[in-house]
């Protein structure tokens, strides 16, 4: 479901007095803050069964943001915005995505003016993710890259493929990869969820001298959603996984229907493809070793 066709929770203007604000007086003496909430979450059962438990509840929303924001003093309404997004989002785990704005309309401006106001969106986000490693004990880097991800509340792991073993891919000379694909829901934006796996990687002793290389462990976004980026930090898509068997098998085990965005084809048409190719003549072939017993999912 695409969260625009989610239910709505609406809270609108919750007063809260609270401190917060560039000068030393407004964070002394305090001001008024005004609060609108959209939560998107899904309100069918609780509406039909008439039960509090199977839904968010509003005024535990409320009490929440008003302990956060008396809790804590920052500087810049942006800030308090994004801690307390955050934090509404892990504790209430019906609520998949919400935008939210904070209203000053006491902020120490000398022209006449309503209110000011920041709005944000945030939420979970649906993600796939490739991994592998060729060097020492390839499924303990595995196994422990996805309990990493586990322990990270930013991050929820889904599913996990069985690990797969493959042949090298670059032409470099090197042992056999060990190669999985997760799903997880996560909070982190891309760039931010690509510098969590750098940490990962770096705490198994990643090291990036060969292109396509011998590695410890290797993780990758492959997909993130409908997103489509390119910097020079990192490709949504992962470039070429269309053309990449050791990607799309795994990958296909957990999440068959996932679609590519720009090809707009899902991970088992575009596995169909490559098997037609690699069967052709001139095909390219990415050999595969002997399946391994894999990582169980949560």
């Amino acid at each position: 479901m695409k969260y625009q066709e989610r239910d709505r929770i609406i809270i609108e203007n919750l007063q809260i007095y609270a401190y917060h604000g560039v000068y030393r007086e407004e964070r002394e003496k305090g001001q008024n803050f005004y609060i609108n909430v959209v939560l998107e979450t899904d309100t069918a059962m609780a509406g039909t069964l008439d039960d509090l438990e199977l839904t968010t509840n509003y005024g535990e929303v409320c009490r929440f943001l008003d302990g956060f924001m008396k809790k804590h003093t920052y500087q810049l309404i942006e800030t308090v915005a994004e801690k307390a997004a955050e934090e509404i989002l892990l504790q209430f785990p019906r609520i998949r995505q919400l935008t939210l704005e904070i209203r000053k309309p006491e902020a120490p401006v000398k022209l006449p003016f309503e209110s000011i106001s920041v709005r944000i969106m945030r939420g979970w986000h649906r993600a796939y993710l490739s991994g592998a490693s060729n060097m020492g004990d390839k499924k303990r880097h595995l196994e422990e890259a996805i309990e990493a991800l586990r322990a990270d509340d930013k991050c929820r792991v889904l599913k996990v493929s069985d690990l797969i073993a493959t042949k090298p891919y670059g032409g470099v000379e090197q042992d056999v990869f060990l190669n999985c694909a997760v799903e997880i829901e996560t909070l982190y934006a891309p760039e931010m969820l690509l510098e969590k796996l750098h940490e990962i990687e770096q705490v198994h002793g990643r090291e990036r001298k060969i292109h396509w290389g011998p590695r410890t462990l290797d993780l990758d976004i492959l997909l993130y959603e409908d997103c489509v980026m390119h910097t020079e930090e990192l490709v949504i898509p992962h470039i070429d996984m269309h053309n990449r068997c050791f990607v799309l098998e795994p990958l296909r085990q957990i999440a068959p229907y996932a679609e590519h965005p720009v090809l707009h084809k899902s991970v088992g048409q575009m596995y169909d493809e490559l098997e037609e190719r690699e069967k052709s003549p001139d095909g390219n072939h990415f050999g595969r070793e002997e399946e391994n017993g894999g990582i169980t999912g949560s």
